[in-house]
């Protein structure tokens, strides 16, 4: 269910608010106006970690991993709050264009390239998050005049959980966590040409994962120019 009908379901049949908790009140994309505000608020700002794994492009946030951020991220990603898809998406869309605006000063035709993710998180969240993220993104791009396009050229290779390993096992994971698909390589690097590539994902924490995809990437001919997420972790980033 998407577009207004999704709107009035969460004014109808108020659920819990996916920012603070909060239950019997009226939603509008799922939170509450109050929280809306909160993440209405956020402004992307440059975030990278300490230390920065060799390779990290550039990275934007829109903000800590805190707050009315985090739990409504976990719930799109943990609580199957589907719904969340579209306006994270637009929130993602936002740190899209202040990335561009700052290196490049205006619009240009963009390049997106989410993180994959592995077929255990597909099945277990019942669809590609990112992606679906992505697509949003997207959408809300070209509906202001952008010229975007999405790829998916890496696939995700399963690996440990990463909660069960320190910072050396993490980037040892993320070196070996990626395949490239080469069939769609050639056309990647033709529609590249031109277009500022940014990878896409939803927080970085380390940046190994960001730096390992934008590796991949560089190694099969696409030049990487920055790094857009939603959320970076606070004991890690520098604001």
């Amino acid at each position: 269910m998407t577009g207004i009908w999704a709107d009035l379901t969460d004014l109808v049949l108020p659920a819990e608010c996916a920012g603070c908790r909060v239950g019997r009140t009226a939603l509008r994309n799922g939170v509450c106006t109050r929280c809306a505000s909160a993440l209405q608020e956020l402004r992307p700002a440059p975030a990278r970690p300490t230390p920065a794994p060799p390779g990290l492009p550039d990275c934007v946030a829109l903000g800590a991993y805190q707050g009315e951020l985090r739990e409504t991220l976990l719930a799109y990603k943990e609580r199957g709050r589907h719904s969340l898809a579209r306006p994270l998406g637009r929130l993602l869309a936002e740190v899209v264009a202040e990335v561009v605006a700052e290196a490049a000063g205006a619009p240009r035709p963009v390049l997106l390239i989410p993180v994959p993710t592995t077929a255990a998180a597909v099945r277990a969240r019942h669809g590609d998050h990112l992606r679906r993220l992505a697509r949003h993104a997207a959408h809300r791009l070209r509906s202001s005049g952008w010229s975007v396009v999405l790829g998916s050229p890496l696939r995700a290779l399963p690996r440990p959980d990463s909660a069960t390993l320190d910072s050396a096992g993490r980037a040892a994971a993320a070196r070996q966590a990626f395949a490239q698909r080469a069939g769609r390589l050639p056309t990647l690097r033709r529609v590249a040409a031109g277009r500022f590539v940014i990878v896409l994902d939803d927080i970085v924490t380390t940046g190994v994962t960001l730096a390992a995809v934008t590796g991949s990437l560089r190694a099969a001919g696409v030049r990487v120019d920055a790094a857009a997420v939603l959320a970076a972790t606070i004991r890690r980033a520098q604001w």
